[in-house]
């Protein structure tokens, strides 16, 4: 199937989201914001940017369902008018049209789609809040599913280095290379990336979450005691870390299960998972199965994530394997 118009869409609709987090990053989080725990930038920011992609998505796709982590529920309670004040003002700005409150709270609603359509996009507004409210790394991430199976991916990535420059759009279609460009420049040409070609993983690196509680660290650590690995891990956060894979900044990305009911979140990992994948590289969950997207809104059948470059991957698996049984 030809998917060149519904990735421009999605590239547009990225492309907006970011712009409107990177001025909410820029006007609003000051240093103290994590010292008082203060969450309405990122807030801000989430809300924003889901009116912003659904409202592109509806546009130009309306039969396409949403599925997102939000709704505009707790917005609508007494005592949230600032709030949502903040949010349209954002959404109008990067639009560059009026909307009333009450568009901008159903573009919101458009996000929170069930998984049971046999075409549907899935959404993570802001992937990586702490990193945004530290100024670091996060991503505006945008998967396409089509009968279970990934098949366009969007990260924007407002603070990954590209050229010199900060700022970097990666893409991905099932079938293509995989792609980057400039975030804010649409004139440039996107460049083909791939993963590195390692003939074993004692040479690789691990790129980990900087947040302890969404990853097994302890045990990612003992994985790479295993297998020789001595660099120090790439720590960032949000599904950048898929772009670093993808574009060999690093070779093994593992995100471990911290509890065992816990399942991932299929917004946390189609658009970054398709994205490894075009670039040459392999994603699986811990078992060595393929990442199960038919089951709604979480990874029902999977446990945990391995991304690597790809030819060192049955490798990692034999040695988490071996920590695991341990």
């Amino acid at each position: 199937m030809d998917h060149r118009a519904d990735l421009a869409s999605a590239v547009d609709a990225v492309r907006l989201a970011a712009l409107a987090c990177r001025s909410v990053q820029e006007r609003m989080v000051r240093p103290e914001t994590l010292e008082k725990d203060d969450k309405s930038p990122v807030t801000v920011a989430d809300f924003a940017s889901q009116a912003i992609v659904c409202a592109r998505l509806a546009e130009r796709l309306p039969d396409d369902p949403v599925v997102g982590e939000e709704d505009s529920a707790a917005l609508r309670e007494d005592g949230r008018e600032a709030l949502r004040a903040a949010i349209v003002e954002r959404v109008a700005a990067e639009l560059g049209t009026s909307p009333d409150e009450e568009d901008v709270l159903g573009w919101i609603d458009r996000g929170s789609g069930a998984a049971d359509t046999p075409r549907f996009w899935t959404l993570d507004p802001i992937d990586g809040t702490k990193g945004f409210l530290r100024g670091e790394q996060y991503a505006v991430a945008l998967g396409l599913i089509e009968q279970g199976e990934v098949v366009l991916g969007v990260l924007g990535c407002p603070n990954l280095p590209l050229d010199g420059e900060r700022g970097a759009l990666f893409t991905a279609v099932r079938g293509e290379p995989a792609r980057v460009q400039s975030l804010w420049d649409s004139s440039g040409d996107p460049q083909t990336i791939s993963v590195g070609s390692l003939q074993r993983a004692a040479d690789a690196r691990f790129c980990e979450s900087v947040e302890s509680a969404h990853s097994d660290q302890d045990e990612s650590a003992k994985v790479a005691a295993l297998l020789g690995i001595r660099s120090e891990p790439y720590r960032i956060d949000s599904q950048c870390k898929y772009a670093a894979v993808a574009r060999d900044d690093a070779s093994i990305y593992l995100r471990l299960p911290t509890r065992v009911d816990y399942r991932e979140k299929i917004w946390d990992h189609a658009a970054g998972s398709l994205l490894v994948e075009s670039a040459g590289g392999t994603v699986t969950d811990v078992e060595g199965r393929a990442l199960d997207f038919r089951h709604g809104r979480t990874l029902e059948q999977n446990r945990g994530v391995v991304a690597t470059g790809g030819s060192i991957h049955a490798e990692v698996l034999d040695a988490l394997s071996r920590v695991r049984g341990d």
